[in-house]
């Protein structure tokens, strides 16, 4: 087996048919004799996406989880029944296009350096999406929260993060890649012990690809591999956490993983930083709406920063996972 492709997912039944549709036919159609499976763990979906899998896609590798156990523990999960030489991390809301999967298996041959290499994703309007990023720092979190990064895309400095700078048509090692739509080697991901399961969801990819550089692996971004991505399809199911101005990420979920990376990365000096700059920053932005009576827009800072405290609390200062699910 050449490629396993690996899909978690979560309330997700509106996309399954049409993705696995889709792959059935690119991984029938083959060409050059490259095989393929396709093994999706439902996280304890209750929209009844095991059952339409089963039902319609009896040829899919299902494994049925009761319980949410998050992206990184259910890409684990999953990957414990993959057998293929490679594993492609695919979103449900992420639809690659034809012919990328063969494009993705051969650049891997051609790359034994790459431990992680992902292609451009681009959102439903057909807008190019970071799809090549660098390593977080608080330096970038500040530029990033004041909008100087929104503001000058194309300075190193201000928009280091996304590398919007850089030509988006050329490959390119980088520092990681998110995980809606990346492929990697079996071998080197059991070898690195998978995601480290202490991220529930987000910044799972960051960690795994900091691992992986350290142990002497590439992290490469091609171009010519692409993928549709719809964003936040399953966060949007969530009633128990806020969804981000952006509709694509769980606020509360999102500032657990943040303050964990910094903690395991950075010390604990990196996780009070970052709880210090984000208090901070929305803080002002409440008092400076509150004096303009924007009544709204205050609450919401208020709410921002209840939460941010709420996730330092949950997480001891970045230094343990709250109790799963999430």
């Amino acid at each position: 087996m050449d490629l396993s492709l690996l899909i978690v997912t979560y309330n997700s039944a509106p996309l399954m048919d049409a993705l696995l549709s889709q792959l059935k036919a690119e991984i029938d159609s083959a060409s050059f004799g490259w095989k393929a499976e396709v093994v999706l763990l439902d996280n304890g979906s209750r929209d009844g996406t095991a059952e339409l899998v089963a039902t319609l896609h009896p040829w899919v590798k299902l494994v049925p989880n009761s319980v949410n156990l998050g992206f990184a523990a259910g890409n684990n999960l999953a990957a414990r029944s993959a057998s293929g030489r490679y594993l492609l991390l695919l979103n449900p809301d992420a639809v690659p296009a034809p012919g990328a999967l063969a494009q993705g298996i051969a650049l891997m041959d051609a790359h034994p350096e790459a431990g992680m290499a992902g292609g451009e994703l681009r959102n439903t309007r057909g807008e190019r999406e970071p799809s090549a990023r660098m390593f977080p720092t608080l330096r970038d979190e500040i530029f990033t929260m004041s909008g100087l990064a929104a503001k000058y895309p194309q300075s190193r400095l201000f928009a280091r993060l996304d590398r919007r700078w850089a030509d988006p048509e050329q490959d390119a090692a980088v520092d990681w890649i998110p995980g809606a739509f990346v492929f990697l080697p079996r071998s080197v991901f059991q070898k690195m012990g998978g995601f480290d399961e202490r991220f529930f969801m987000y910044y799972e990819e960051v960690d795994l690809c900091r691992r992986l550089q350290h142990s002497g692996y590439s992290v490469l971004y091609w171009p010519r591999l692409k993928a549709v991505h719809i964003g936040g399809a399953s966060a949007k199911t969530v009633t128990s956490a806020r969804v981000s101005r952006a509709g694509s990420q769980l606020e509360s979920w999102r500032m657990r993983s943040a303050m964990l990376y910094y903690r395991k990365h950075h010390g604990l000096a990196g996780a009070l930083g970052l709880m210090a700059i984000e208090w901070g920053w929305h803080t002002l932005r409440g008092l400076r709406a509150a004096l303009r009576q924007q009544t709204d827009k205050s609450s919401e800072m208020a709410m921002h920063c209840k939460q941010l405290r709420q996730a330092w609390a949950d997480t001891q200062s970045g230094s343990s996972s709250p109790a799963k699910p999430w």
